[in-house]
Formats: C-alpha cells, sequence, structure tokens
C-alpha cells in the first residue's frame, strides 16, 4: 500500500513553478493571520460558577420541575383513553372550566396546551441561566459504563438507520402508548356500543375503530412539530438538536399518515356499507366537518408520497416543495375536527408558528458575504461577516438561501469556524452535488457580479453540550465532505489548548477521499484569520485515504484554492442573533406574552361575540367560523409580539454593523478584477509543520476501520463519524459489536 506524507500545496494563483517549490518545501498553502491581542471571547466555565454559587441549585429545581411537568402531561395522555377519565373526570373537569369566556375549548387548553407551553417559557430561562455553565464533561477513564450501554448503536442497518439503545427505549415505550391508547379506547367503546335498529355488530364496531385511529393519529401530530422546531427550549434541555431529532420527525409522520388513512377509509366502508355515502360532501355546521377532513388527507397524501427516500433522494425539490402543503393540511384539520379538539395538539403547532415566523423575520436581512473559496474538488467555503459577539458551539448548522439561485430553497450546512478562534468570521463549506449547488458553484465561479451575492440565513443552531471533550481519545471518521463538522472541533481545541490553556483529548482523524484533489479540504482545518493557529500543542493524528488514485500525482498545478473577495455592501449585515445577546430570555417573552394575548383575544371573542350567540352549547354558532377566528387571533398574538422585540434588536444590530471593520477588503490598485480575486493582497506563507508532520496520505486503499478503532487502548475513547451512510453504518456496527468495550459512539448531524 503506497503511501506519502501529503504535501499541501498554496491557496492562491501561482505559477505551476511556484507551487512545486512550495510542495517540495512541505509548506500548508498561503495562510493570512490576523493576529490580534483582543481577549477571545467566551467566559471560563469555572469563573462563571464561582461568581454565581447559587445556580446550580436553582438550574437542578429548575430542570426537577420541567421533569414533573412532563411527566404530569405524558400521564395526562395515558389516562384520557380510560372509562374513569371519560365518565368521572371529564365531566367534572369540563363542569369547572366551561366558563363564558373559553367555553369547553379552555378545558382543553387548560390540560393539554398549558403544561408544554409552560415547559417552553421556563425551559428558555433556564437555558438562559445555564449558557455560561455549558458542562463540556471531564476525561476521566471512569466513565459511567450503564449510560454509556445505554448510549450504544442497537440497530445498525434498517429503514431507521443508527439508532442507539436510549432512542429504542424511548421509541418502544411510545409505542407501548400508542397500543395502550387504542386498545382502551377499543375497549371502552365496545363495552358501551350501542347498536342501532337493524345495523349490524361489525358496522357498528368499525365505526368506532375509524374513530380510534383518529384519535390515536392526534396523539401523534401532538409530538409531530417538536423535531422541526429549530429554536424551541423543548430540545435543548434534553441535549438535542433540530437536525439530530429530523428522524423522530419522518417517523412520526409515517405513523401519522397511516393513521389518518386507516381512519379514513374505515369511515368510506362504514358509510359505503350503511348507504350514507353522501355523508363524504356533507359540511357540518357545529359538528366535525367531512369535507375539510377529506382535503386535509388528500393534502397529506400527496406529501406523504413524496417523503420516501427513493423520491427524495433523486427528486429533492419535488419533496421540498410539496412539504409545504403541510400549511393547507393542517388548515383543514383544524376545520375537520374543530378549535376545542385541535387546543390537544396546540403547543406543538404554536411554538412551531413562534419558531418559523422568527425565521421568517431574519431570512428578509442579506447577511455580508466577505469571501468565497473554489476548491479544486468542486466544492466551496463561503465566509461570512459576524457579529464579534455572537458564539455558538461546535457542530452548529446554519440555513442559507441565494435568491439568484432559488428564491425559495433552504439547505442547511455545517458551520467549519469557531466563534472563539474567529470571532468577526462564519465559514461553511458547500459540496458541488445536486443542482442547487451547481448553480451557486457556476455563479461564483464566473464572477461576474463583483458586489457579492444576495444572501439570506437562518440560524445559526447550535448543540447546547459538547460531549466530545470529555473523552480520553476522540476519533473523527469522515468520508468526502463529511469532514467540515470535525474541522469546527479541531478549530475549537485549537482555541481550547492556546487561548484557555486547557489540556485536549488525543485526536485522530481519518478521512477517506475519492482524489487528491479533495486533500484541499485538509487546507480548511486552519483557519484563514484569528486570534490563534497553532496546532503544535494539539495530539493530532491524521490519516488520509485516496480511495482512486494509486500514488501521488506528478502535476500539482491543478490543486490550486482559489479564493474570490467581495466589497461590502451597506445593506448587507454582519449575522447576529435575531434576538440578540439574551436570546433565550427574549424567546420567553415571545412565547409567554404572545400565548396570553391569544388567550385574551379568544376570551373577548368568546364572552361577547359567541357566547351570546349559542351559551355555551355549541349548537348555533358555526364551528368552522369560530376556528378561523381562533387561528387570526393566533398568527396576530405571534405575529405581534415577535415583530417587537425583532425589529429593536435589528435596530441595535445595524448599531453595531457600522462598527464592524471588512475583512482584509484588497485595496484598489490595478483592474478592477484584481480587487475582488485577492491577487494583491496575498500575505506571506507559513510553514505549518505541526500540521505536515500529523497528516499521514495513503493511496489506493480505504481505511480499516476496525483495525484502528480496536488499536486505540484509551479507557474512554469517543468514536463520531460523518459521512456516506454505508461508512456510519460500519462505524456504529464495531462500536457497538462489544470488541472494543472503550469505544462510545457519539451521533452527530452532519448537513452539507
Amino acid at each position: 500500500m503506497p503511501s506519502t506524507t501529503y504535501q499541501p500545496y498554496k491557496m492562491e494563483q501561482v505559477s505551476k513553478k511556484e507551487l512545486n517549490t512550495e510542495a517540495q518545501k512541505n509548506i500548508f498553502g498561503r495562510i493570512a493571520l490576523n493576529m490580534s491581542s483582543n481577549t477571545v471571547p467566551g467566559i471560563s466555565s469555572v469563573q462563571s460558577s464561582s461568581m454565581h454559587d447559587n445556580k446550580p441549585n436553582v438550574l437542578k429545581v429548575m430542570k426537577i420541575l420541567l421533569a414533573l411537568v412532563f411527566a404530569g402531561w405524558i400521564f395526562i395522555w395515558i389516562i384520557v383513553p380510560t372509562s374513569t377519565y371519560r365518565y368521572t373526570w371529564s365531566p367534572k373537569l369540563y363542569a369547572d372550566t366551561n366558563s363564558t369566556y373559553f367555553g369547553r375549548q379552555g378545558t382543553n387548553i387548560l390540560i393539554f396546551a398549558f403544561p408544554v407551553m409552560f415547559i417552553a417559557v421556563l425551559g428558555c430561562i433556564y437555558l438562559h441561566l445555564s449558557k455560561k455553565n455549558v458542562h463540556t464533561g471531564n476525561r476521566s477513564s471512569k466513565f459511567s459504563s450503564q449510560m454509556a450501554a445505554w448510549k450504544r448503536p442497537v440497530l445498525v442497518r434498517g429503514p431507521l438507520g443508527v439508532v442507539s439503545g436510549i432512542e429504542l427505549a424511548f421509541c418502544l415505550m411510545f409505542l407501548a402508548l400508542l397500543v395502550w391508547c387504542f386498545w382502551t379506547y377499543l375497549s371502552v367503546s365496545f363495552s358501551r356500543l350501542k347498536i342501532h335498529g337493524s345495523e349490524k355488530v361489525w358496522k357498528a364496531k368499525l365505526d368506532s375503530v375509524g374513530l380510534r385511529f383518529g384519535l390515536i393519529g392526534n396523539l401523534c401530530l401532538a409530538f409531530l412539530f417538536f423535531p422541526v422546531t429549530r429554536g424551541s427550549s423543548l430540545l435543548p434541555l434534553i441535549g438535542l438538536t433540530s437536525d439530530s431529532c429530523i428522524k423522530y420527525h419522518i417517523w412520526l409522520g409515517h405513523i401519522v399518515m397511516t393513521l389518518f388513512s386507516a381512519h379514513a377509509i374505515c369511515y368510506i366502508i362504514y358509510w359505503a356499507s350503511t348507504n350514507q355515502i353522501d355523508e363524504m360532501i356533507k359540511w357540518s355546521k357545529t359538528d366535525v366537518a367531512n369535507v375539510p377532513g377529506e382535503l386535509a388527507l388528500l393534502t397529506g397524501l400527496v406529501l406523504w408520497a413524496t417523503t420516501f427516500p427513493r423520491i427524495r433522494r433523486k427528486m429533492f425539490e419535488l419533496f421540498y416543495y410539496t412539504h409545504h402543503l403541510y400549511i393547507a393540511f393542517l388548515f383543514f384539520f383544524m376545520l375537520h375536527v374543530g378549535i376545542g379538539f385541535f387546543c390537544m395538539i396546540l403547543p406543538g403547532v404554536f411554538l412551531y408558528m413562534v419558531d418559523r415566523y422568527l425565521r421568517f423575520l431574519q431570512s428578509r436581512t442579506k447577511v455580508h458575504l466577505v469571501s468565497a473559496r473554489l476548491l479544486p474538488s468542486e466544492g466551496i467555503e463561503l465566509n461570512f461577516s459576524k457579529n464579534p459577539g455572537f458564539s455558538y458551539n461546535p457542530l452548529s448548522t446554519i440555513f442559507i438561501n441565494v435568491p439568484s439561485v432559488s428564491s425559495l430553497q433552504w439547505h442547511p450546512f455545517t458551520i467549519t469556524t469557531s466563534s472563539n478562534l474567529e470571532p468577526e468570521r462564519l465559514s461553511v463549506v458547500i459540496k458541488k452535488e445536486g443542482s442547487w449547488t451547481q448553480k451557486l458553484y457556476r455563479a461564483l465561479s464566473s464572477h461576474t457580479n463583483v458586489d457579492g451575492l444576495d444572501i439570506s440565513v437562518e440560524g445559526p443552531y447550535s448543540p447546547i453540550t459538547m460531549n466530545f471533550m470529555r473523552y480520553e481519545s476522540l476519533v473523527m471518521i469522515s468520508g468526502g465532505s463529511g469532514i467540515t463538522p470535525f474541522i469546527s472541533i479541531i478549530r475549537e481545541f485549537i482555541n481550547q489548548s492556546n487561548t484557555l490553556n486547557t489540556e485536549t483529548p488525543n485526536l485522530v482523524l481519518i478521512c477517506a477521499f475519492k482524489n487528491s484533489m479533495d486533500l484541499t479540504m485538509l487546507d480548511l482545518l486552519l483557519p484563514v484569520s484569528g486570534n490563534v493557529s497553532d496546532m503544535s500543542r494539539l495530539n493530532l493524528r491524521i490519516e488520509v485515504y485516496v480511495t482512486r488514485e494509486k500514488e501521488a500525482p506528478i502535476n500539482v498545478a491543478q490543486t490550486m484554492i482559489r479564493t474570490i473577495c467581495f466589497k461590502p455592501n451597506p445593506s448587507q449585515t454582519p449575522i447576529s442573533p435575531v434576538l440578540g445577546p439574551n436570546s433565550w430570555l427574549c424567546l420567553a417573552a415571545i412565547i409567554s406574552s404572545s400565548f396570553i394575548a391569544f388567550l385574551i383575544l379568544i376570551g373577548i371573542l368568546q364572552r361577547f361575540y359567541i357566547y351570546p350567540i349559542d351559551k355555551n352549547t355549541g349548537e348555533i354558532y358555526s364551528l368552522s367560523s369560530r376556528t378561523i377566528l381562533n387561528l387570526l387571533f393566533m398568527c396576530l398574538s405571534i405575529v405581534v409580539a415577535s415583530t417587537i422585540p425583532f425589529l429593536i434588536n435589528k435596530r441595535r444590530n445595524m448599531k453595531d454593523a457600522k462598527q464592524i471593520k471588512s475583512l482584509d477588503l484588497p485595496t484598489p490598485m490595478t483592474s478592477p478584477s484584481s480587487w475582488y480575486h485577492c491577487s494583491d493582497r496575498e500575505m506571506e506563507s507559513l510553514p505549518q509543520e505541526s500540521l505536515v508532520k500529523a497528516t499521514k496520505v495513503h493511496y489506493g486503499s480505504r481505511p480499516d476501520l476496525k483495525k484502528s478503532l480496536l488499536e486505540i487502548k484509551e479507557e474512554n475513547v469517543g468514536v463520531m463519524t460523518s459521512g456516506p451512510t454505508g461508512m456510519r453504518h460500519e462505524v456504529a456496527a464495531i462500536c457497538s459489536s462489544g470488541l472494543g468495550s472503550n469505544l462510545h459512539y457519539e451521533s452527530i448531524s452532519f448537513s452539507w
């Protein structure tokens, strides 16, 4: 197996002779260093805890309270199908809460909506208080064996992908909840089944079964929007991110549509067998409306059909556009069941609407694209200006929209920079694969617009914890552009070792590339600018495998990285937090104020308009009209409560943007084309001997992952993988096989 030490190349356009000379000298490209004596943003967790000694106790009490409220909310769903709740508790609850301000709707708001909204608001306060006390873990050999066993993958291959023990346990508990509710619903219903006239028993039971399918589907729908609410506090409270929870949303979506389809089929058969097929075209004024339910099902089926992997991967744009039918699905579903029943799933929808509107507001702002680097592998690195006070954790993701490429499409990408190491810059790497990325690459490579591109962003969305820092050794395995999440991790360790002077774990980076042009991805491991870029203090070993080439190429002229710089645009601003530095507190205020405003508005509507008409009987005033009015009040409350703090923070960001200087923009000296290609401003190259010595390239072979992992003998080894599905499954299978009890698989989300 041929191998050689990696000889990195210059980033800019220089002559072939110079490139070969630099390669022979083992110089790792031209790195522009922006040294600064300013303190790197970020406060030590030790200092923070010493200033606030009482915080841990307060946080612990808050966490216990949150857990108890959530357990109570789950308990409500467990007892709802029972006869005790239906015939004893429910009548008393409705009698006690059936006020002239909310009617029967108020009961469902109280027992189904209020607990989750309370958790969301208190969770925001909890995350704000714990923000400066983020627990990164201790690199101790006494790693919890019980927790490690629960986190090991137990399912590797199959339709569910890689599933850990704790994920499987929660999935089984959720399925048990569905089975319990369905069986209990049927048992209670069948025990009190009433046969009308000559109706056969099986028809009456079919009617009951169809209704119960709908009720269980509603239970799943109550959880459906939690995993895709990116800015919510619910996921960070349990250490999750929206990206890592997409699979839960997919699973729930399949279950929801299966149950609702069964619900519809049962009723169609029932109506046909009882000569009531005309029920399909009835729109009841004060009861369940069938026509909106059928429209909701049709839009849901169209949406569902495009979510299957073959269609989603081959026709992503079709999947993306049809997925917006969820708006029509929810609207018709509300008209079908009425606002009172819809309040059972209100929290997930309400929180998602708040998050979606805040994302809409942020997306209206154009951000400053400082430069773009076009890699020989046809990848792109976009470098944005960032507010220096805005920090995020490694493995954060950001959503990007380029209107000149597609005005509707948003794509997630993993951030490669460290906010502590590079306080004024945020970068992402984009692999040229789909039609969207191909259009973006052509737009940048043609560089017809020297003013740059109009780009909007949503995020960043950061994981709350950094578990990868608790290990003695950390093995990072990537395939192709899957290296991008590990770039941010390595840069964070550079900051830890140099700025904070803390001990870092042993790092092993195993990369697999198709050809040698992809080797320039390693140039991105070192920041272009920042306070610190010394890797000599890291115990880093890099094993690179070039699978489709037998030996190192002789002609290195094709491996240049081309850098394009853009002049600043007054209408563009640095990337800043959408709600300011105290975003969690601001989000808590938005959620609480919008929900309270919604309650006040529907209370006024009920007391002074609806109640005088039907006196809480529900038999006179149109249920559809009441549902639409509730929906309008909900949207109005969210829009007002979210827009005011956003505009206040935007004004503050505009003031800060004027004080942020542009990052090394070129001075016009020659032709306009050279101004924006950095040809006249390149700084002197610096040899990065520590990185060169740590890197070894193997040509014509693939990594033996099993051998590489089992050779590591430390007692506490974290294993992270990013890249093709087959590679992730292979690594997960090795970690779960029991051959290496010291290996702890860490699941990460990867977007590019």
